[in-house]
């Protein structure tokens, strides 16, 4: 239709001057040339060295590792209810209560420290209440202090300071009274002999028996001022034990015992040998010697030692005819002596028995001394009996604050 653009087709229009005088085939060839040469630069601008491949730039990390799977728990019905309180009486005791399933009991239990053993592996119980006994928190002062030391021939041997300072002062741990008992409450004070010699024996009374107890530490006992140290840095007085003839003769009491036969000269030298197997002592100990603490003139030569170092003699109250007592005035040496021998007998009704004594005894003089070994049974029925004793009204003290007859320096502790 004339006048029509819409419907002529593009080229063919015979009026249109663009290709009146120009060849197609021409135009074509020209088209070709331009788009060739456009592709050549493209090419070579943006030549990637890949041949043409289709390529990405993308960063590559290493995935972390996914945790360990665990089997899903099944989410308790009610949430945990886990409580860690001081208790409010006297026993010395913390409780931890979970009021969750078993297997929430059993998290508290290794979450707690203390390991629970239970016949044929039972299970725990869905309430549970772990008691763990609290340490007191008083110090001792550090040993050695160079004062109170001297050069001996086999070792460290105590001495009174320059300054007048003894041993059993400065080693002694200070008497604690809780708030709100009396000042002049009966006191017990309970003394472990044998420490040392047993290295797992040794570690349990440590853990199991409340600061406040006394250990005694035999000459014979392996890695001694590192055990030493332990009990002293829980805060337990310590005193050093000194076997002498026993009842078949010395040869029972070791190679170093005290033998009442000895001339002076070796009595001596054997004794400063037992003195310096290790420091922070506050005093010495007989073991055995029925003979040798019977006998004046070699008695007399340990009490007149001990007082020149300034330390403490206590009479293990095993024997009936010590003389310690009778020579402790006229050579001015501190001297105690045990009023119960705890575990004389061993069945669990003796001990009993000599427990209930000894408070009595506190009870009616002031302050008692209970004398014992190490053996894990006797420490364990011991741990018993002394976890109620402040309950009752009685106070549980170290050895210096009995022996002394409550002259020691009082510090109160709020537990």
């Amino acid at each position: 239709m004339p006048g029509d653009d819409l419907n002529k087709p593009l080229g063919l229009d015979r009026d249109q001057k663009i290709g009146r005088d120009i060849p197609w085939n021409v135009v074509g060839l020209c088209g070709l040339a331009v788009l060739g040469a456009g592709l050549f630069v493209f090419a070579r601008l943006y030549d990637d060295g890949m041949g043409g491949e289709p390529f990405a730039v993308a960063r590559i990390e290493t995935a972390p590792k996914a945790p360990p799977k665990s089997s899903p728990a099944a989410a308790p019905a009610n949430p945990a209810i886990i409580s860690v309180v001081p208790t409010d009486d006297e026993t010395g005791t913390i409780k931890v209560t979970s009021m969750r399933s078993r297997d929430n009991a059993a998290d508290v239990e290794a979450s707690s420290g203390v390991k629970v053993v239970r016949p044929g592996g039972a299970l725990p119980p869905g309430g549970l209440i772990i008691e763990v006994p609290r340490k007191s928190s008083v110090e001792l002062a550090p040993a050695p202090d160079r004062r109170l030391v001297e050069k001996g021939k086999y070792g460290p041997l105590p001495k009174i300071g320059a300054d007048g300072s003894r041993p059993l002062d400065v080693y002694s741990r200070p008497m604690v009274m809780p708030l709100g008992v009396p000042a002049r409450a009966p006191r017990v004070a309970i003394v472990v002999g044998g420490m040392g010699l047993s290295v797992n024996a040794t570690r349990d009374a440590i853990d199991k028996l409340p600061s406040e107890v006394t250990f005694a530490f035999a000459p014979y006992g392996s890695d001694l001022p590192g055990q030493v140290a332990k009990a002293r840095g829980d805060g337990h007085e310590v005193i050093l034990q000194l076997p002498m003839d026993g009842p078949a003769g010395v040869e029972s009491s070791g190679p170093h015992a005290l033998d009442p036969d000895l001339p002076r000269e070796q009595l001596t030298d054997r004794l400063a040998w037992l003195m310096s197997r290790f420091t922070g002592y506050v005093g010495v100990e007989n073991f055995l010697g029925n003979r040798f603490t019977a006998r004046e003139e070699t008695l007399g030569v340990v009490l007149k030692d001990v007082a020149a170092r300034g330390l403490l003699y206590l009479d293990d109250g095993v024997s009936a005819t010590g003389l310690a007592a009778t020579l402790a005035p006229g050579l001015g040496a501190p001297v105690a002596r045990a009023d119960v021998v705890i575990d004389a007998d061993r069945s669990p009704a003796a001990i009993d028995a000599a427990l209930a004594r000894l408070e009595k005894l506190a009870r009616d003089n002031g302050g008692a001394i209970g004398a014992m070994s190490a053996l894990p049974a006797v420490v364990d029925q011991t741990g018993v009996f002394l976890a109620g004793l402040e309950k009752r009204g009685v106070v549980l003290a170290p050895l210096s604050a009995v022996a002394a007859k409550g002259t020691a320096p009082v510090a109160r502790l709020n537990r």
